[in-house]
């Protein structure tokens, strides 16, 4: 009986004795399983904040009547200053209306990508009134060094009929007094001018009959201008398309220009320029230059124009330079043009002089490393047209893939021949028409050490 409640006493001993050796069974296991408990899911990450809505300002909301006949400036220059202070921000200006403004400055500098959304109309005002005597610009993006866009599909009409007719329509810098009534200012201004800005694009718009060049880029880097055109007739005078000066990292593509001056002008500072499927005419062509003007130095370098039909210009690709400057013009590259009944369709010149008569000088600006591949077309005077300074001959002037023909005219005549003047370089292959007028760089290889004081 004693050794039988020993037994029962340990019995409870033993068995805590073997759940200790084995393991007990987790807490909330069914019975004759041990299945693990599961650990607890994470708490979901809460959602980012919400960025604030770009604001955007509608100049109708800033009292702009877009009639027509009411000056909307200063709508346009209140608007203009509340976009300027957010980030991101956007001028609207509305489509169905058509905005009369006269002269003003989006001057900066201002928070970072501002956006000018034109969907409307602005015009520029005909009365003589509206205009100060000397104003160079119609509307002006002025010191936008954190990102300016234009956008939309609206209308710039610069109303240059008003400044066009004739020069009696103009004022002289010397008339006053009653002399002024119902005439224009003698300086016309460019229609759209950016100028020292960053990160400038132009898409969309149209820019019409400006009193002078349509649209200008001085001073600024990082542009590109796209999907634009620009619109004037033929014979109105000095309406470059697109103008360029001292800006760098340029790309201007699938534009649309006719004017009654250059397509696209190209000045002095400026590099890093890729011009491509560009349609131009009528006009004067692409040009660089005209360069040196007054004896200044100027400096234009690594230019590419690229798949540019020209139809009905009067020059097609051209380099120009007055005598009497310095400088030099390096690396540009014509490649993939197609010209339809172009006046003269290669050209380097260094004798240009633009009205009035011009002195005989022995400096000039250097043109050196030009390159014209696969230029194709017709012409109705000069197919090529190299004519270069005696005393700072034109280098490396390379042609290859170039057939031009002489455009059926009315008195049968053929054109000229290809004329070269102090203008040295290689045929890459034959040309149509043959091109041996081009010296060879070998004769020239002991001057061409002498030219250091026209790098830049």
């Amino acid at each position: 009986m004693v050794a039988r409640r020993i037994r029962l006493l340990l019995l409870p001993l033993l068995l805590l004795g073997l759940c200790s050796h084995f393991g007990a069974a987790p807490a909330g296991a069914s019975r004759g399983h041990h299945k693990s408990k599961s650990k607890p899911s994470p708490r979901p990450a809460p959602p980012p904040p919400r960025a604030p809505a770009a604001a955007t300002f509608d100049v109708v909301s800033f009292g702009a009547k877009g009639d027509g006949l009411t000056d909307d400036t200063k709508a346009f220059e209140a608007s203009w200053a509340a976009a300027c202070k957010q980030e991101g921000s956007t001028v609207v200006v509305p489509s169905g209306h058509v905005f009369l403004v006269g002269q003003i400055s989006f001057a900066g500098p201002c928070k970072p990508n501002i956006i000018f959304q034109l969907d409307g109309t602005i015009v520029a005002p005909t009365s003589p009134k509206a205009w100060r005597s000397g104003t160079l610009q119609w509307l002006e993006f002025r010191k936008l060094a954190q990102g300016i866009t234009i956008r939309g599909d609206g209308v710039i009409e610069g109303k240059g009929s008003a400044w066009w007719p004739s020069k009696s329509h103009l004022i002289s810098e010397n008339q006053t007094g009653s002399q002024l009534e119902g005439k224009m200012p003698g300086t016309r201004p460019t229609a759209v001018r950016f100028y020292g800005s960053y990160n400038v694009i132009v898409t969309g718009i149209q820019i019409r009959n400006s009193a002078k060049c349509h649209l200008k880029f001085d001073n600024c880097e990082a542009v590109q201008v796209f999907n634009l055109s620009v619109s004037s007739p033929g014979d109105s005078p000095n309406t470059d398309g697109i103008h360029l000066q001292n800006s760098a990292n340029v790309v201007i593509h699938d534009v649309d220009l006719s004017c009654g001056d250059d397509c696209i002008s190209i000045q002095t500072g400026c590099s890093a320029v890729y011009v491509h499927d560009v349609r131009c005419g009528p006009g004067h062509g692409i040009s660089i230059g005209g360069l040196g003007m007054d004896g200044t130095k100027a400096c234009v370098s690594n230019v590419t124009v690229r798949g540019v039909t020209l139809s009905n210009t009067m020059t097609g690709v051209r380099i120009k330079t007055w005598q009497g400057g310095s400088g030099s013009v390096r690396n540009i590259r014509f490649s993939d043009i197609v010209m339809k009944d172009v006046r003269t369709a290669i050209t380097i010149d260094q004798f240009y002089c633009d009205g009035g008569r011009c002195r005989n000088q022995s400096s000039a600006v250097a043109v050196s490393d030009v390159y014209y591949t696969n230029i194709r077309g017709t012409y109705t005077d000069w197919p090529v047209y190299l004519a270069c300074s005696d005393s700072v001959p034109c280098l490396g002037i390379s042609l290859a893939d170039v057939e031009l023909e002489a455009a059926a005219a009315q008195d049968d005549s053929r054109g000229h021949d290809p004329f070269c003047w102090q203008a040295y370089g290689k045929l890459q292959a034959p040309t149509v028409p043959p091109i041996r007028c081009l010296k060879s760089n070998k004769s020239v290889d002991n001057w061409s050490s002498s030219t250091t004081e026209y790098s830049c």
